[in-house]
């Protein structure tokens, strides 16, 4: 397990991480979201024990970065978004290099040189020097380097760029493999690769952690339709549970739940209250809202706020 403990980390006075928290589970794959500059970068390199925190820590198995950095490297798998790869190195050298950098030996260096050459499907450019490699492959040597070693930790920073839509397919399924067995913190800003692998997510702004919570709650709204001849408006509001409720169109009303967790047992009462009162119901349709949608509306929340600030001030 990865605990994050009140990480912060300045440069001069600006403040890049503020006081963040935050712990993963083996086989867990977080999407780790934020604008440009909100601290995601930051906290991929103090976890990987590439930048020293100001204060705090973090812990993988029990393994401190601040008091063992090196050990807690040995079973670390970093892509950086900028992966700094020799040019003039072929395949085979460089990541027979980076097996060195991690202590792989012996027949079991050869072993995981042939896994993750295989894993990312490098095989027809193992010995193609690197400088002469598409942008896609250069990104899948350094998913290939980062896998070496089985880590229990995988950081992926924008795993995905540069590639193809088969390439792109065929990097999902291997990290979903590698998150059988270990934990994986995926940056992106790409929200259907998110969609597509993670199970949680944890939004930065400015910094700061501003959300963490499961993918499958932040897709579930807090609004229910109701296709129904129920004309008696009362009926429904006043029931507990209810927060609003409004005619959106002829036969379709819009409810809004003020639990998300009770929105089944709520829907039962609205309907049991609508057939008792003699009305009909045709359908109901409990609304879902996209990833987008959530980061768009915390982001935007922060930039109205200010907007406001500014004009009360002024």
């Amino acid at each position: 397990m990865l605990n994050v403990s009140n990480i912060t980390r300045r440069y001069g006075n600006f403040i890049a991480v503020d006081n963040v928290s935050f712990s993963v589970k083996k086989g867990e794959i977080i999407g780790l979201l934020g604008h440009n500059g909100a601290g995601k970068t930051t906290i991929m390199k103090t976890i990987s024990g590439f930048l020293e925190a100001d204060s705090g820590d973090v812990c993988l198995d029990g393994i401190s970065v601040k008091n063992n950095a090196k050990a807690l490297q040995r079973v670390l798998g970093y892509l950086p978004e900028n992966l700094p790869v020799y040019p003039e190195m072929t395949v085979a050298e460089y990541l027979d290099y980076a097996a060195d950098m991690k202590g792989l030996k012996g027949n079991t260096k050869t072993a995981e040189i042939k896994r993750a050459i295989k894993a990312t499907d490098l095989s027809t450019k193992y010995l193609a020097p690197i400088d002469t490699l598409s942008r896609g492959y250069k990104q899948r040597v350094g998913v290939a380097q980062a896998i070496l070693g089985q880590p229990k930790l995988l950081i992926l920073d924008e795993p995905t760029n540069g590639l193809d839509p088969q390439q792109t397919h065929q990097m999902r399924k291997l990290i979903k493999e590698i998150a059988q067995k270990a934990t994986v913190i995926l940056s992106t800003h790409i929200m259907q690769e998110v969609n597509a692998l993670c199970d949680r997510v944890l939004i930065l702004k400015g910094g700061k952690l501003v959300l963490d919570d499961k993918l499958s709650k932040l897709k579930t709204s807090q609004h229910i339709e109701f296709r129904t001849n129920c004309t008696e408006l009362a009926i429904i509001s006043s029931i507990s549970g209810v927060k609003h409720v409004e005619q959106i169109a002829d036969n379709t009303l819009k409810i809004e739940v003020s639990k998300i967790n009770f929105i089944d047992k709520i829907s039962a009462e609205i309907c049991s209250s609508i057939i008792c009162a003699g009305f009909e119901i045709y359908s109901i349709y409990a609304q879902k809202q996209d990833l987008e949608s959530v980061f768009n509306h915390i982001n935007n929340n922060d930039q109205n706020s200010q907007q406001k600030e500014v004009s009360n001030a002024a």
